[in-house]
């Protein structure tokens, strides 16, 4: 029987300290607040305890950042599409900031197992003022447990609506788009890391944001496929390409430090949770 599960999560600034409201129905909820950045930054834990989804699952998340207010999300560990026998896997994000609020989105890694059927839909709003870090990395299979990616289907969409929509499909049988040279030429991990703003970035600061994002680059093993771009004047982008996701995961570690210190002057720490 499929699970459906659903958390909804509400950042408030009260007193000067962020603080999370939330609501679940199913096996979806976080753990309790932490601060180490302070009590202005809310650092949250994802759960799903489960530990993945099949076919038919599907996984709501709504977040609400209010004025002022600073979230942080991570998970404990990767999310994981399992082998589907014809249903499609979905996880549907909503996040929508209010002015001046901040989020940063940064689950673990999606790992796509042979014969999943899944699709990972993440929509972003945001007002003027607001500004949101995040990342999306997703594996093909488990190639260093020799578990390829050998059957399946994904899809993906992200959007920041009239800002912002990268949408793909990628099917496990497309040896062109998975092996060539113009796709991803052989590589089982794709991973983007995004700064986005509820309005146009100070063109030095947005230089600023990629040259740091450059320079880190730059000096990773990584360097040949990665690359930062931005779009328009409320987005930055990080790209990488890698074999597995433990350098790509690095490499965006790296940037988001340098990004988080240079554009919100906060410390570069990472959740402890990643460490366990």
């Amino acid at each position: 029987m499929p699970w459906h599960a659903a958390l909804a999560l509400d950042y408030r600034q009260e007193s000067g300290t962020t603080v999370v409201r939330h609501t679940h129905t199913g096996p979806l909820r976080v753990l309790q607040s932490l601060y180490p950045d302070g009590p202005t930054v809310c650092h949250n834990v994802l759960v799903h305890p489960p530990g993945g989804l099949v076919g038919g699952d599907t996984l709501e998340i709504k977040v609400d950042v209010a004025e002022l207010a600073h979230g942080l999300i991570t998970t404990p560990g990767a999310t994981r599409f399992y082998r589907s026998e014809g249903d499609t896997a979905l996880q549907s994000t909503h996040i929508a900031l209010k002015p001046d609020a901040r989020l940063e989105w940064l689950p673990l890694e999606a790992i796509l197992y042979s014969g999943c059927l899944a699709e990972n839909r993440l929509i972003m709003n945001l007002a003027p003022g607001a500004e949101l870090m995040g990342w999306d990395v997703t594996a093909l299979g488990l190639p260093n447990a020799s578990q390829p990616f050998m059957q399946g289907h994904f899809r993906q969409h992200i959007e920041v609506p009239g800002v912002w929509l990268e949408r793909g499909a990628l099917d496990a049988t497309d040896t062109r788009l998975l092996d060539g040279p113009t796709g991803l030429a052989g590589h089982r991990c794709m991973a983007s890391l995004f700064f986005i703003a509820g309005s146009p970035l100070e063109r030095n600061r947005l230089q600023a944001a990629l040259d740091a994002a450059r320079a880190v680059i730059a000096n990773h093993a990584l360097a040949p496929t990665a690359g930062a771009t931005s779009p328009n004047p409320q987005v930055i982008i990080v790209r990488v390409l890698a074999p597995i996701v433990e350098p790509a995961m690095e490499l965006l570690r790296a940037v988001r430090a340098a990004w988080r210190n240079q554009l919100w002057g906060l410390v570069s720490d990472n959740p402890r949770i990643w460490a366990m």
